[in-house]
């Protein structure tokens, strides 16, 4: 893990406002294994060893009062081996958060200002888990269906059709001619 001089910063503890007055910042390369979540969505063929690469800057900037807010950049990326929805092989889904927070004295005060700012609103305490935070913002990432752009395999479209091709050449009779012959 990369830091900023003269401190170290517990991300599981974060210490946002110490964080932004020291202009912190904060790089690592962690394994995916560490995000329980995330590794939850990895497809039964996909790699485990995938590496999450993040980083945090924190900055102290004026409000439209004056007054000083705590800020925080968050850079996340990940390629996700996920499952494709249309061929249900592993598909490699590369996720990318970039965003910013302002942080705010405590849960209410994040709660009730977060419905009425465009930026995402936090608190400083309870102190939070930048771990947490990155794995919430890679999983808000994803795809809702991930797919292929073109699948490797060909699809099985249903039982008896490759491709829209028909594996067997019977002909059916059509249920409307036979009851149409019943009516008369």
């Amino acid at each position: 893990m990369k830091v900023s001089p003269h401190r170290s910063w517990n991300p599981r503890r974060f210490d946002a406002r110490a964080f932004a007055e020291a202009g912190g910042v904060l790089e690592s390369e962690d394994s995916l294994a560490s995000f329980d979540r995330l590794s939850a969505e990895i497809h039964a063929d996909g790699e485990v060893g995938a590496l999450v690469r993040w980083s945090v800057q924190g900055e102290i900037r004026p409000d439209a009062a004056g007054q000083s807010s705590v800020w925080m950049r968050l850079r996340a990326a990940l390629d996700l081996p996920v499952g494709c929805q249309r061929c249900l092989g592993p598909v490699v889904v590369p996720l990318e958060v970039d965003r910013w927070f302002r942080f705010v004295a405590d849960e209410s005060t994040a709660e009730a200002e977060d419905d009425q700012s465009e930026e995402d609103v936090l608190a400083l305490e309870p102190k939070p888990d930048l771990l947490a935070l990155i794995e919430d913002e890679l999983l808000m990432a994803m795809p809702l269906v991930p797919m292929h752009d073109v699948c490797p395999q060909p699809l099985l479209l249903s039982a008896g059709t490759v491709n829209g091709d028909e594996a067997a050449s019977e002909v059916r009779p059509n249920p409307f001619a036979t009851l149409s012959r019943l009516k008369k």
